[in-house]
């Protein structure tokens, strides 16, 4: 364990950094989620790191805390929870200083403000976290159109808003992706609102990539490979005759929907008699494992310039659900698939305000966990050079 190094020393002592949050508490979960909010959107615009001190009164003075391995995970936990989105990067670790432990949250500029905490947008005035007003918005999110790097940020140049179905927008994501208090005093234009849930590119004056996919009236018409071929098998090879077929296609959110009852009827859950004669409820399939499976193809897939669907094999002995692109980023194979690098973060992020994620980067853990349980076989995998494929054996 560190010292506090002397940058930091000096920041703690500044009363009016606004690079600073001091806290004796080490339960106040909603002033942490704040605080790192804030320094996420840097409102200042310097491009410099904000830090939590946790275990400190206001002058900086360790409060004489005791900072246990649970206290930092509890604070590591705010990274992927999805109170805070987009997800913030940050960084938690235990120091000493004056002799006692504190715990120092690092949190880095996000590349995609404005970052809402239960969808509010928080920044830092001088010492203090504040609501930020509709034109602090607006400047954050010319800020992320400059910084714009992943697919699903860039915008769809060939489409309007006339593409869109804003009624699906306005009725369904917007009261469920911002507080109703901001919405409650909000007179902002459909384009600012898109803009500001990362759906409206101001400066090519067109929806995002991630915009049309989840809220397009035609999205196949700009993404050709935007849908999923489903097909169950009469064995256990391609060659083998097919019982089913289906295509499921349109906007996102209505894939998510068709997918999770695809889920649910695939889990087929039955009865077994144990040697106690007593029973136990199993499926061939867990439901909420195909869940996650289903949901992390669609999300983290490539749809940049393929043509090629997800596709979900049913054989009679195992699913098989392969989507176009491999790992992202700097995940590696060795990495894959404890790892997390997000190819689109917006629609991930979308996925969790839509209640078809619940915490980001557990999908395969949770489905390998809920396999064991269910006594199925282990979850198998193929990384590819252009495909990743996920292999769900039956239970017998």
């Amino acid at each position: 364990m560190q010292k506090l190094p002397g940058e930091l020393l000096s920041l703690l002592a500044d009363l009016e950094s606004f690079r600073v949050e001091r806290t004796a508490s080490l339960t106040d979960t909603d002033k942490f989620c704040r605080a790192i909010c804030a320094f996420a959107n840097d409102m200042p615009g310097e491009g410099l790191p904000g830090y939590l001190f946790v275990g400190v009164d206001e002058q900086g003075t360790p409060a004489g805390a005791t900072i246990t391995e649970r206290v930092l995970e509890s604070l590591a936990s705010h990274r992927d929870n999805g109170n805070i989105l987009p997800i913030p990067t940050m960084f938690v670790s235990k120091m000493t200083h004056a002799g006692a432990d504190i715990a120092v949250v690092k949190v880095l500029p996000s590349d995609m403000p404005p970052v809402r905490f239960k969808q509010t947008v928080w920044i830092r005035v001088g010492p203090s976290a504040r609501r930020a007003t509709p034109e602090e918005e607006r400047r954050l999110e010319e800020r992320r159109v400059d910084r714009a790097r992943t697919w699903d940020l860039r915008a769809c140049a060939e489409s309007s808003l006339d593409d869109l179905s804003l009624d699906l927008f306005k009725l369904t994501y917007l009261p469920m992706g911002v507080s109703q208090e901001v919405l409650d005093e909000n007179d902002r234009t459909v384009e600012r609102q898109l803009s500001s849930l990362r759906f409206y590119h101001t400066k090519a004056v067109a929806p995002t990539n991630a915009a049309v996919l989840l809220f397009g009236k035609d999205p196949l018409s700009f993404f050709p490979g935007a849908y999923i071929q489903y097909v169950q098998y009469d064995g256990t090879t391609l060659a083998d005759s097919v019982l089913k077929e289906r295509r499921i296609s349109g906007d996102l959110l209505n894939v998510m929907r068709d997918l999770d009852r695809l889920a649910k009827d695939l889990a087929n859950n039955r009865p077994v008699r144990r040697a106690d004669l007593s029973e136990d409820l199993v499926a061939d399939y867990p439901e909420i494992a195909l869940h996650e499976l289903f949901m992390n193809a669609v999300i983290h897939r490539n749809y940049e310039g393929s043509t090629t669907p997800v596709s979900i094999n049913h054989f009679s002995d195992r699913i098989e659900i392969q989507n176009p692109g491999s790992l992202f980023g700097d995940l590696t194979r060795d990495q894959f698939p404890d790892g997390t690098a997000y190819r689109n973060p917006v629609l991930a992020e979308a996925a969790k305000t839509l209640g078809f994620a619940n915490r980001f980067g557990r999908g395969i853990a949770l489905a390998k966990s809920l396999l064991e349980k269910n006594e199925s076989p282990a979850l198998d995998y193929v990384v590819g050079d252009n495909h990743l494929a996920m292999i769900v054996r039956k239970r017998a």
